[in-house]
């Protein structure tokens, strides 16, 4: 299949992706009959281009490296918002990684539905569409026979959405709670070597874990989301972001991490939800795990995720929760289901 490709958002991600796809341009086409062109970028802080018979992504990600914008980029086209993009380029398909707001999934959300509208198939790593509007937009992609694709969403590179919705199908879920934010998850590590909060958040801001506004990661928010849409998938459940029980890292001190270690228990930041009786509850909040649990030796900036299932009982997770390439992997993960499901 030959996908022509549009870019809402062109940050650390969409690039972590186009230089994934320069570097196995042969072995996608080769073992997967699957080609590409990226024509369309519109970043709303670096620019807007498009060239309808292909950008040259090298020279693009050069000239971005240098001048740190697209503006100025000698393109046929340039100067156009994401819903023009849309409604002009000829595309399809759709990367959507712009900035996510996780309480009202815009304007992603637009971005998305507009795409699928126009027939095109959609791959994105944008939590908030999927916490928000997830239902409506799958049910409408699979009305229409498109693909819709949202790996990155959750555990970034690291297989979770197609291994819960495909390998994993037929199975009933109890019980899913898991590590869904490397930054309060490297926060804590560091505490337990003797740093205290602020230091170990400034560690954090330093190689880039955390963002200058911690806020979404420490007071628990983006793991909330993703608990949310775990929930939405595999428990059929309708919570929202203001149901859920919600509580961050910030009151943990140094000292409580050393009374844990004392009582061979470590704090984790856990996203939970819990199927019984008919009822679902989802929570995020710091728990006291014993070193035995396969989730209190997850270290660093690293993301795991547990499911008890009915089919094989409980299984673990564990693999990378952020990263420029691994994140940019999810989309490729994307690219290659709707090339193998659409392109026949």
């Amino acid at each position: 299949m030959k996908f022509k490709m549009a870019f809402a958002g062109f940050g650390v991600v969409a690039q972590g992706l186009t230089e994934l796809l320069i570097e196995k341009k042969t072995l996608l086409k080769q073992q997967y009959e699957m080609e590409w062109d990226i024509i369309a970028i519109s970043d709303l802080h670096k620019g807007s281009i498009l060239d309808p018979n292909g950008l040259d992504m090298s020279a693009v990600l050069t000239y971005l490296e240098k001048e740190k914008t697209l503006k100025g980029y000698p393109a046929p086209v340039t100067g156009f918002t994401v819903p023009e993009m849309i409604d002009q380029a000829p595309a399809n398909m759709l990367i959507e990684v712009t900035y996510t707001d996780v309480k009202t999934g815009q304007p992603a959300t637009d971005h998305i539905k507009k795409a699928l509208q126009n027939n095109w198939h959609v791959a994105t790593t944008n939590k908030g569409p999927i916490i928000n509007y997830g239902k409506e937009l799958i049910q409408f992609a699979k009305d229409h026979n498109i693909g819709l694709g949202f790996e990155g969403v959750v555990m970034s590179g690291t297989p979770t959405i197609g291994l819960v919705l495909r390998n994993l199908a037929g199975s009933c879920f109890s019980d899913i709670k898991g590590i869904l934010n490397g930054t309060t998850n490297y926060i804590l590590s560091e505490m337990e070597k003797g740093l205290t909060y602020s230091t170990a958040l400034r560690h954090a801001q330093q190689l880039g874990y955390a963002e200058a506004d911690p806020t979404s990661d420490v007071e628990g928010w983006d793991a909330l989301g993703k608990i949310i849409i775990l929930s939405h998938l595999l428990m059929d459940s309708h919570i929202t972001l203001d149901e859920a029980h919600r509580q961050g890292i910030t009151h943990i001190t140094l000292q409580d991490i050393k009374e844990a270690h004392k009582n061979g228990q470590r704090y984790k930041l856990l996203a939970r939800s819990t199927q019984k009786d008919g009822k679902i509850t989802v929570s995020v909040m710091p728990e006291l795990i014993p070193h035995s649990d396969p989730l209190a030796s997850v270290q660093g900036a690293t993301n795991a995720l547990t499911l008890s299932t009915d089919t094989l009982g409980d299984i673990t997770i564990i693999g990378a929760g952020a990263g420029k390439k691994e994140t940019g992997y999810s989309l490729l993960a994307d690219i290659l289901y709707i090339n193998h499901h659409f392109g026949r």
